[in-house]
């Protein structure tokens, strides 16, 4: 707050004035996320009061000290029945920004008891009002006399002792004129909802009243937690904590798995999202500290891999951030997530040993989540590799079915050499996987750990074309001009041209190429563009045979047949590139421009020749 000070000669200690406005400006802009947050400030200050209270006197009844809010339109009401400030405490604690009183007394030493580590939550009040009311009386002694402090936002305050009868029960009530601008906070309506955000899970009662004329009093956390609470059957509790869930998060849990952390005195649920969420995308947790809401985003709690699940925990622990909307990092916050890590895991092999219907949705679900826990831990890799579901030519289905009918399983490095196999691997009776997405290949190569006789192989161009039927000598030399033209008209594209026999006789080709061979043929092609010079020198030492494409002509389609059989070259070499086109499009790799202009020029060719042939 800002005071004035007397002259200090030179050399001499000076104290650090404080711009109160400019310290709000600071907290609104830089600490706190809303204004909301005065009332979770001024309800942990009372928490922690009624915690010393309850430190003063161990034999009180339950429920003996409690928490009242009060909001009617012109005030904001905080009164506790906590261990009180006596009037040295107002001058140390109130009158110093940035004290915080748990140091006073030996609370120090209890630190762990409270949910606040700072003495600044009082300025957070200046967000929504200009005046700030606190009325105190001390539980440490039986003669304490009432001590007010009013503050207000220009940076004066005033403090003055009052008769015990200003305030006959220890305690304190902070009391906040709103200002004009903060109705949107400071509402009545808004103040009983903002007191059962923040504090539903307290374990001390708290209620509100609007002072409406025969309004009743209503409890802001009327229950305990779910998990806190005793159930008939275990088929009670499981159905209440979902319903929590439900009540919290807005979706209905595939299922809920109970945390229980009694080191860190953490308690809570992980709801299992029912439906798949964007590999990466991380849903923050609700945590509690101490029954009081800190955070709704949460997100460090849990690894990156457990994006298919929304926790709401409750720990005594953990350490908030100076603005208690998160948490700090610390060995605590890494022992914790590590072993909530561990209870998701726990549940997954519960759900593989005993639940296989529960774990079929969870896959089809969250199949994603669990490759890339399964590559990195091999209990889940163990468990679950079996039931995992790939992309193969069997349709997709899980490796432990594939691995029955193929004891040699291929897998491709992508997706598109997968879509250009498929057909004909199929066809052949080969077994291949789609290895492009992600941890796929990785974890089909992993299968021989799980299940010995299998075989995995990547799959090579050589692999299938070996599976390809040759033709017999008298078609391929009656197709030799053909293949001439084929190979000449496509040698731009470093594609060679066969005539084979496979299945499905639908297929008129099949383009076997693969993205490193695309990738090596262009390093060549550009270090051919830069001879000379330092960068030539550099891309021909790179520079090594590249491997080619092949366009692969089925002489079972009847399109093929009657293409080998043209006579006129023009024609012949319009048809030959139509053919490399179709099979580039079915390859659904990303096209290079002088492959769209093929395709559209050699569909207007043929078109103009058919037009011709008719007219």
């Amino acid at each position: 707050m800002t005071l004035p000070l007397p002259a200090s000669p030179d050399g001499a200690d000076r104290a650090f004035q404080v711009d109160l406005r400019g310290l709000v400006d600071l907290l609104s802009h830089h600490l706190y996320s809303s204004p909301r947050v005065y009332l979770r400030e001024l309800l942990q200050n009372a928490v922690d009061a009624l915690t010393a209270r309850r430190g003063l006197e161990p034999d009180a009844p339950d429920g003996a000290f409690g928490i009242r809010l009060f909001a009617d339109g012109s005030v904001v009401r905080v009164e506790d029945d906590g261990v009180g400030l006596s009037e040295a405490d107002v001058h140390t604690f109130l009158a110093t920004i940035g004290r915080s009183s748990k140091r006073a007394d030996g609370i120090a030493e209890q630190r762990g008891d409270f949910i606040g580590q700072f003495g600044i939550g009082l300025l957070s009040c200046f967000l929504v009002a200009d005046e700030i009311h606190v009325l105190s009386r001390s539980a440490r002694t039986s003669d304490a006399p009432a001590v007010e402090w009013r503050g207000h936002g220009d940076g004066s305050y005033s403090v003055r002792t009052l008769p015990a009868s200003a305030r006959p029960r220890p305690g304190t009530t902070v009391t906040l004129t709103p200002r004009s601008d903060a109705g949107e906070w400071t509402r009545p309506d808004q103040v009983h909802a903002l007191g059962r955000h923040f504090g539903s899970l307290l374990r001390h009662p708290v209620s509100f009243s609007d002072g409406t004329a025969g309004a009743p009093t209503v409890s802001v956390n009327p229950e305990p937690a779910p998990w806190a609470r005793t159930y008939p059957t275990p088929g009670s509790r499981s159905r209440a904590l979902a319903a929590y869930g439900e009540e919290v998060f807005g979706f209905a849990p595939l299922d809920t798995i109970e945390l229980d952390l009694p080191a860190v005195g953490l308690k809570g649920i992980a709801c299992v999202l029912p439906e798949a969420v964007p590999a990466g995308r991380r849903h923050g947790h609700r945590v509690h500290v101490k029954g009081m809401l800190l955070s709704e985003q949460a997100d460090e709690i849990l690894p990156e891999w457990a994006f298919f699940v929304r926790c709401v925990i409750d720990a005594e622990s953990l350490r908030p951030t100076a603005s208690r909307e998160s948490l700090y990092e610390d060995d605590t916050l890494a022992a914790v997530r590590d072993a909530l890590a561990e209870r998701l895991r726990e549940w997954i092999a519960r759900a593989a040993a005993s639940d296989p219907e529960l774990l079929g949705r969870f896959l089809q679900a969250h199949h994603l989540a669990v490759k890339s826990l399964a590559v990195h831990d091999d209990e889940i890799l163990r468990l679950l590799l079996p039931w995992l579901p790939f992309e193969t030519t069997d349709g997709h289905t899980t490796l432990d079915e594939f691995a029955r009918t193929h004891r040699t399983v291929l897998v491709t490095s992508s997706v598109e050499e997968f879509r250009q196999v498929a057909a004909i691997a199929s066809a052949a009776g080969l077994g291949v996987v789609n290895g492009g997405y992600t941890y796929d290949r990785e974890l089909v190569h992993r299968l021989p750990e799980i299940r010995p006789e299998a075989s995995v192989a990547d799959l090579d161009p050589a692999t299938l074309t070996a599976h390809l039927d040759p033709v017999d000598r008298e078609t391929e030399l009656a197709a030799s001009a053909y293949l001439a033209l084929a190979r000449d008209a496509l040698a731009v594209f470093d594609c060679d041209v066969a005539l084979r026999t496979f299945h499905p006789a639908s297929a008129p080709a099949l383009l076997v190429d693969s993205r490193e061979a695309r990738h090596e043929r262009t390093r060549s092609q550009l270090a051919r563009e830069q001879e000379g010079g330092l960068w030539g020198d550099i891309l021909g030492a790179l520079r090594q045979e590249a491997p080619r494409a092949q366009l692969i002509l089925n002489q079972l389609n009847p399109l093929v047949r009657t293409a080998v059989a043209i006579d006129e070259p023009e024609l012949a070499r319009t048809s030959a590139e139509a053919l490399y086109g179709q099979a580039a499009l079915l390859s659904r790799r990303p096209l290079r421009p002088a492959e769209s202009s093929l395709i559209n020029r050699s569909f207007l060719d043929l078109l103009a020749h058919a037009l011709r042939k008719d007219s």
